[in-house]
């Protein structure tokens, strides 16, 4: 049990890091937009919803990276690893593509939500300027994801350390208007963003060019069987990208509902979920510890490893997170005051950060379980209850709560509560069946 909870910490940390590293770019961005005004927070914030939604299915497509790779490694196969890196950097740079071309439909799509005419013109052109960036976070997510896959985590945690800091000084340039800058609100913050997006692909990408064994790893030369790797990679990505897109579009659905209550609404619904998100975000670092491991154990073919390697990163995972529920708990108002100093949002955002308090260990429970039913390969049934969870239990419960009982924000993230618990016993007991019988590679 020690072994297995010191192996987890040394690949979950830096991971956390690398993952909590993707939604500070979003929490600076959304602070420092928020503090140059509230509408340029609910421009950034509605085009966020259609945003994360297509972000999430694209790193959703991509996890066959980490699946494969891990498998491979623990059978022993290690030259196969970058001829899966290589047909995944092949299908991120395809998805990214299609998913840029969506975003200048962004407009049009809000419209017909219902939302406000001059809200949804204004986050229609910052979500053209995100999907500039779509690719480059794509070819990042896939270098990444074979560099966890073959145990070297700490690459993607000092790559977003740099990515951080650079964002940080270009919003100060690009959403303020210093130094001969027009001052670009929540577009600005979007182009910092979409320049940073490609600054991590060409750092992650250099540290693999220079710094990885290619003959080991199998980065050059043919493909042996390339339709049928690509075949393998999609067989697990499809699902994994469905099961992302259910639970995103629902959240970003929550979104549209807060929409709906006005812009104040937005721009405190939004600073509640990106505190969740970001807390969401640390627990991914165990979600991949679990996916990885599991996903080593299954090549070894070792079912107690399977089992340990699932349930440890959820035991370290909760205890994490309780932690940090009781301090949202205690400090929803000095963190509402992060993001905003407009007494109105701040009204809105300080009780919603409250509830959000109770919904960070299911959220991050379910997540968990979801990466080690990913190492796994057990993806379509883990897709369906997501399906269950997340549309059957938080569309209706937020729409009630949130805008027909007029509970507002609060009401919208007491749903969430509700559908994250929802989807961690659901996935709980999913995991436990899975694990009792045997477990072949994709």
């Amino acid at each position: 049990m020690g072994e297995h909870i010191a192996r987890t910490l040394s690949l979950a940390l830096p991971v956390m890091f690398a993952r909590v590293g993707i939604l500070l770019l979003v929490a600076v961005d959304t602070a420092m937009t928020g503090h140059f005004g509230t509408i340029a927070l609910a421009h950034y914030g509605l085009a966020m919803a259609p945003h994360v939604f297509m972000l999430l299915i694209g790193i959703g497509l991509l996890m066959g990276t980490a699946v494969l790779t891990a498998q491979a490694e623990g059978a022993g196969e290690s030259r196969n690893s970058g001829r899966i890196l290589r047909v995944a950097v092949i299908h991120a740079a395809g998805y990214g593509a299609v998913l840029a071309a969506l975003c200048y439909a962004g407009e049009a799509f809000l419209r017909l939500t219902g939302q406000d005419p001059a809200l949804a013109e204004g986050a229609g052109r910052v979500l053209v300027i995100f999907g500039w960036g779509l690719p480059g976070m794509f070819l990042y997510t896939a270098t990444v994801f074979f560099l966890e896959g073959i145990d070297r985590p700490v690459p993607g945690m000092i790559v977003m350390i740099a990515a951080n800091l650079i964002n940080l000084f270009l919003n100060w340039l690009m959403i303020f208007g210093h130094w001969g800058f027009s001052a670009g609100g929540g577009e600005g913050a979007a182009l910092a963003t979409t320049i940073v997006r490609w600054c991590m692909f060409f750092l992650a990408g250099g540290y693999v060019l220079l710094r990885v064994d290619h003959v080991r790893y199998g980065l050059r030369g043919a493909i042996p069987n390339l339709r049928a790797l690509a075949r393998r990679f999609r067989r697990i990505g499809y699902p994994l990208g469905i099961a992302h897109g259910l639970e995103t579009s629902a959240f970003s659905t929550m979104t549209l509902f807060a929409g709906l209550l006005g812009a104040v609404h937005v721009a405190g619904y939004m600073i509640a979920m990106n505190l969740i998100s970001l807390v969401f975000m640390c627990a991914l670092g165990f979600a991949t510890a679990a996916s990885v491991r599991v996903g080593n154990a299954v090549g070894r073919v070792d079912p107690q490893g399977i089992r340990l390697a699932g349930w440890v990163s959820v035991g370290i995972a909760s205890a994490f997170l309780i932690g940090v529920g009781i301090f949202f708990f205690a400090a929803s108002d000095w963190l509402t005051a992060i993001y905003t100093n407009e007494a109105a949002v701040a009204a809105v955002a300080a009780p919603t950060v409250l509830v959000a308090a109770f919904a960070l260990l299911p959220d991050g429970a379910q997540g968990v379980l979801m990466g080690a039913l990913r190492g796994a390969s057990d993806v379509w049934p883990a897709t369906f209850l997501y399906l269950l969870s997340f549309w059957g239990v938080m569309i209706p419960t937020g729409y009630v709560l949130g805008v027909v009982e007029k509970y507002g924000a609060p009401g919208l993230m007491a749903a969430v509560l509700a559908s994250t618990l929802c989807a961690m016993i659901l996935l709980g007991i999913r995991f436990h069946r899975v694990t009792r019988r045997a477990i072949k590679r994709a």
